[in-house]
């Protein structure tokens, strides 16, 4: 089992992300403000992290951001522009209690 799937199905919701990166920082706020306990690991400070960051990109596709990656309960979500949608469109809390992330 590689890295990232090793550590994206240990918490109900995982965020890997760069300790540089914005668009990281309104995820991982947007998840706290909702009452998600979030695992985060910033990819420029994990000893594996090249390693990870490749293996994220090849999940995620050609030109997408490899970070922000959020997993939620241990399955890839994507990035902002999805984590975002699915806020919107009222959708994330519901999968976020699916996994257990949240008890209301």
């Amino acid at each position: 089992m590689d890295q990232v799937t090793k550590l994206a199905s240990e918490r109900a919701v995982v965020v890997f992300t760069s300790s540089r990166c914005c668009m990281c920082h309104s995820v991982t706020s947007l998840l706290g403000n909702l009452g998600v306990n979030v695992a985060v690991y910033e990819l420029d400070k994990e000893q594996r992290g090249r390693e990870m960051e490749r293996e994220l990109a090849r999940r995620l596709g050609r030109g997408a951001p490899v970070v922000p990656a959020v997993f939620i309960g241990g399955s890839l979500v994507g990035g902002t522009n999805r984590v975002m949608a699915l806020h919107l469109a009222g959708e994330l809390v519901p999968m976020l209690k699916n996994a257990g992330a949240l008890w209301l």
